[in-house]
């Protein structure tokens, strides 16, 4: 569904990106990671065709996001990582507006301010950051399109509507969205998606499923207990393997822990 290979964009200041590939199948969530500065929305505004690309290839549902922004468009709900504009209008008349500026054919802004328990009565000025995110998510979501491009999507947001965002995309992986996500909660990553791409510098790092990482940064730790009981409690308490008074356990590393791996060792 997305298909990104070799990507290069400098802007004046020699920010950008220089070297981004990554490709995403329909019906799959991918966690799209990197440090501030690392080209993240770059690569965003590039996919939607607010950029065009100075080299490399970009392709989404087998277009070219650049000369075919307008049908790109009606199939994307784009949320980026700043939002702003529009701070007179009330909240349900800027969602009218959207949908009446992209044409919409579908509608889910009932739904979706029931899940996110948004109240669009009131003026966007007077919205807390929470609320203001709340608003551009549906915004970006009402139209039920196929891909939804999500550049820190949860900023502001307090426990329960972040768990209210990981149901939201566990039911869309499910209807078979194709979702390209960067954020900075890893716990979010870890809940929604199945695979990650790692950038630094405008350099794609590595892109690995969550199985793949994981088994990479596995620990193996061996306990030794004086009896076969004080071993069986042992490994029931901690997930274990008992062999005799031998206890084998695994320890998972974090997301979080592995981002911080494959950074450090980059700068070393």
């Amino acid at each position: 569904m997305i298909q990104v290979d070799h990507l290069k964009y400098h802007y004046a200041n020699g920010q950008g990106i220089s070297d981004v590939s990554l490709q995403i199948e329909q019906g799959e969530a991918v966690g799209f990671l990197g440090p501030n500065g690392a080209g993240k929305t770059t690569t965003m505004r590039l996919l939607m065709g607010l950029l065009q690309a100075q080299d490399g290839t970009i392709q989404i549902n087998q277009m070219d996001p650049w000369s075919q922004a307008a049908t790109i468009h009606a199939q994307i709900g784009y949320l980026p990582s700043e939002t702003n504009g529009f701070e007179e209008m009330r909240a349900g008349d800027y969602l009218r507006f959207m949908r009446a500026y992209r044409k919409d054919s579908s509608d889910r802004s009932g739904e979706l301010m029931e899940l996110f328990a948004f109240d669009p009565s009131k003026k966007i000025r007077t919205l807390s950051k929470g609320n203001k995110q709340k608003l551009f998510l549906i915004a970006a979501c009402q139209h039920d399109p196929a891909i939804l491009l999500l550049d820190e999507p949860t900023s502001g947001f307090d426990p329960l509507m972040q768990q209210r965002f990981v149901q939201f995309i566990a039911q869309e992986k499910q209807r078979g969205k194709t979702i390209l996500l960067s954020s900075h909660v890893f716990e979010e990553v870890e809940k929604t998606c199945q695979r990650v791409v790692m950038i630094k510098d405008g350099k794609t790092m590595t892109s690995a499923s969550m199985e793949q990482l994981r088994a990479q940064h596995t620990r193996t730790y061996q306990v030794q207990l004086s009896t076969a009981q004080l071993a069986q409690q042992f490994a029931k308490d901690y997930n274990g393997q008992v062999d005799g008074t031998q206890v084998t356990l695994q320890t998972h590393v974090s997301l979080e822990e592995l981002f911080m791996s494959y950074y450090q060792e980059d700068r070393s």
